[in-house]
Parts: C-alpha cells; structure tokens; sequence
C-alpha cells in the first residue's frame, strides 16, 4: 500500500448496492499525503517537457493543477458546456444511457503544445477519450494521460490508444 493509499475510503453499496465507491476526499484534506499523491502522479512525466496539463471538470481540476504546477506548466480546464466563454471547441461522448459533451477555450492550446490530460478516476474510458479528441481538436501534442484511480473491471483503457502514456496509480 503506498503511503497515501490508506486516506482512500472504499464505500461498500455506493451509490447503490454492488458498487464500491472510492472517497478521495481524506487524501485531499491530509496536506502531505495529498502532496505525496501529486508527487508519485508527477513522477512518469518528469522530463517529459509537459507544456500545458488539461484537467477533466470536476475532480481533475484538483489534480491537474496540481500536477501542472509541479510540472511547470500551464491548466486548462476541459469543462462541461455553458461554463466557458465562447468561443468553444467541444467533443460529444457517450456515457453508459445517455451522452455528454466536453468543452474548452477555442485558444487554450497552441499548436504542437505537449499536453498531458488528468483525472481522478478512469473508469469505463468514455471521458477520457473525449479529453483525448478535444486535445487532439484544439491542436495539442499529446503527451499522455494521468489518473489517480483505475477501476481495472471496467476495462476503460481499452479505450485508450495504444502507444500513448497512460499511468494510474492506484488500482481496484
């Protein structure tokens, strides 16, 4: 178990029967097992020459600034519409019953930018790609893909190009 990998609380029956949530909010109120976890997420893209980091909204944005600050690099948000100005480039996904959509500046990257894309949990994949296509849209370089979770039973990085960094830190 790492050192910070006890501050992760698993939620038998949540939010319903079967599944078991994974509560990150000890490890982001405990100041240095937070600052460990962003240290070990930080590690792999050392040297990497990560310009820009994109954080999926919500919980990305809490480790992609993080880890853009500790790279040296600049945030931007990949949000979900209507909370950005325009104007936006967006990407539709398709969620388990249903679809979504990602939006970020339509200036949030410069060409070739060597982007690395965050979030908290991969799951199912679905998110994640879209992040990829929206970098790919905005005319990033991408670098790679950092999650502090991977739920391996829902096989989400199937979704993920092969070639293409993916690390997680922890997985269940």
């Amino acid at each position: 178990m790492t050192s910070f990998e006890s501050l992760i609380r698993a939620m038998p029956d949540f939010p319903k029967p079967g599944v078991v949530f994974r509560d990150i909010t000890p490890l982001l109120a405990d100041a240095g097992g937070f600052a460990r976890c962003i240290d070990a997420m930080a590690e792999p893209w050392q040297g990497s020459e990560v310009q820009a980091v994109c954080g999926i909204e919500s919980r990305g944005f809490i480790f992609g600034a993080a880890l853009a600050q500790k790279l040296h690099a600049g945030f931007v948000p990949l949000r979900k519409p209507g909370k950005l100005p325009p104007p936006v480039v967006e990407v539709e996904y398709q969620l388990e019953y249903g679809s979504d959509r990602l939006q970020a500046r339509s200036d949030a990257l410069r060409p070739g930018e060597r982007t690395l894309i965050v979030d908290d949990v991969l799951a199912t994949g679905g998110t994640l790609a879209a992040a990829r296509d929206l970098v790919v849209r905005l005319g990033g370089e991408l670098v790679g893909a950092a999650v502090l979770i991977e739920l391996d039973a829902l096989r989400g990085r199937e979704r993920w190009p092969n070639g293409v960094p993916l690390h997680a830190l922890l997985h269940y």
